[in-house]
């Protein structure tokens, strides 16, 4: 599974001139008994299997140096791209993949240095493929990865918004043109003009972030009109 997709194109780039690297640790290494078992049956009942606690515990203090621990679980917080930049800017990170129906609580309760973080609401198989979009998404923030410093900061979520709609050659095609200020040469107009797309595109699309924003955003005229008549009462 890994390096997997990160062996190749930027990451792939990046993993050969050694900016990162990933070390990769088989559970299966640290259980005991002939079949070596990671896993057996919930407590109490139920379909599945759980991973145990003391094949991963054996297997955590193993590499367990002061880096963040991060579970991958459909349960955990989802994690943020402020987050990511955290991850980025460290010493490296410990990735624990979740399988079949989790982990064995007891080991969030014995290691409360771990936290169980998720992508979004969904499941997957396993918290493999969720662990190599989390390497992605900081492997890219490393400094040499991508071609321009500047490559990662206007992007979504990186001020609390989502990206601004982007345009390329042709200037027409299928009857649609790009936006007439983005050939303006007006850097300050170009600014205004992606600021207020992305916060409508935000206000629309995520309600969510646009509760949190923080900046300065434009209000539509519905709010600006209702605020002013609040001030006149």
């Amino acid at each position: 599974m890994f390096p997997g997709p990160l062996g190749l194109s930027l990451a792939g780039k990046a993993l050969k001139r050694g900016i990162w690297s990933c070390e990769t640790i088989q559970i299966r290494d640290f259980a005991h008994g002939k079949h070596k078992n990671v896993d057996d049956t919930p407590a109490g009942g139920g379909p599945g299997m759980v991973l145990r606690p003391d094949v991963l515990s054996n297997a955590l203090d193993s590499v367990i140096d002061g880096r963040p621990v991060l579970a991958l679980t459909p349960r955990g917080k989802p994690i943020s791209q402020r987050k990511v930049r955290d991850l980025s800017s460290s010493a490296g990170v410990i990735l624990i993949c979740g399988r079949f129906e989790g982990f064995d609580e007891r080991l969030f309760e014995a290691r409360a240095e771990i936290e169980e973080v998720c992508l979004a609401d969904f499941v997957l198989s396993g918290g493999e493929l969720a662990a190599l979009a989390v390497l992605d998404a900081c492997i890219r923030l490393l400094p040499g990865v991508m071609g321009g410093s500047s490559s990662g900061l206007e992007e979504s979520f990186e001020d609390g918004l989502l990206e601004y709609p982007q345009y390329t050659r042709p200037y027409e095609w299928e009857g649609r043109k790009v936006p007439e200020v983005l050939r303006s040469g007006d850097h300050a107009k170009i600014a205004a003009w992606r600021k207020r797309q992305a916060e409508k595109i935000t206000r629309l699309r995520r309600p969510d972030l646009w509760d949190r924003y923080s900046g300065d955003p434009v209000r539509p005229a519905s709010s600006v009109q209702r605020k002013k008549k609040e001030l006149d009462q």
